[in-house]
């Protein structure tokens, strides 16, 4: 869920500026799942970009207090979440954690990096929801823990269906600076797509694991 329409549109806006959302419907990007995409999104290359990135961590910091008020803690999912939930802990003030995917399998087999005590409240800060499912990974490592989550803040996210049935069945509440609907709308009013090339990535965002070029 968007919070603000000005935020979703600047951010889709500056996305596609620095490139991080690529949108090639004639010449699909294949995903590490094997499905076949319109749009690539990688969110870590706004790192690269100062001006670019102080906008996003102070729309995020912004919103994390607005929706949740302030928590004990920012977590950031590893790894394409780590350098921009450490940017909004800092503004925050906050302590800041990362979760991976899973344990390691060597030192301390640490899942959670980080001081994490029982019953701190958490916001979970993620770059790009596809169908949640690691993001939510990420909240059940920390649920183990005694985390209290108080639900979760992305950048950007392809609106899936099933990502919105995976958060629903956790009981998670998802909001992000911008989403599908925000980018298709900039990027055709930018003339990055023209009509038909939207077409096709509204075609293939209600079907991405059965969508043929």
């Amino acid at each position: 869920m968007v919070l603000n329409k000005d935020t979703a549109k600047k951010t889709a806006e500056l996305l596609l500026q620095i490139n991080a959302i690529k949108l090639n419907p004639e010449n699909p990007f294949s995903w590490a799942s094997g499905w076949k995409s319109p749009i690539y999104c990688d969110n870590r290359i706004l790192l690269s970009y100062p001006v670019i990135r102080n906008y996003i961590r102070e729309e995020m910091a912004k919103q994390v207090e607005l929706l949740y008020g302030k928590p004990d803690i920012i977590a950031g999912v590893a790894t394409g979440a780590i350098g921009i939930g450490a940017l909004v802990a800092d503004v925050l003030g906050l302590p800041f954690i990362y979760v991976r995917p899973e344990p390691k399998s060597h030192g301390r087999r640490n899942q959670i990096e980080g001081k994490l005590e029982a019953n701190r409240s958490v916001v979970v800060i993620e770059d790009l929801i596809s169908t949640g499912k690691s993001s939510l990974n990420s909240v059940d490592a920390l649920k183990a823990e005694g985390a209290k989550v108080k639900g979760m803040l992305a950048i950007f996210t392809y609106g899936f269906q099933v990502a919105d049935q995976n958060f629903g069945t956790k009981g998670i509440t998802l909001h992000t600076l911008s989403d599908y609907e925000y980018l298709m709308e900039q990027a055709l009013e930018t003339r990055y797509i023209n009509e038909e090339q939207m077409n096709t990535l509204l075609e293939w965002r209600q079907n991405p694991a059965e969508w043929k070029q």
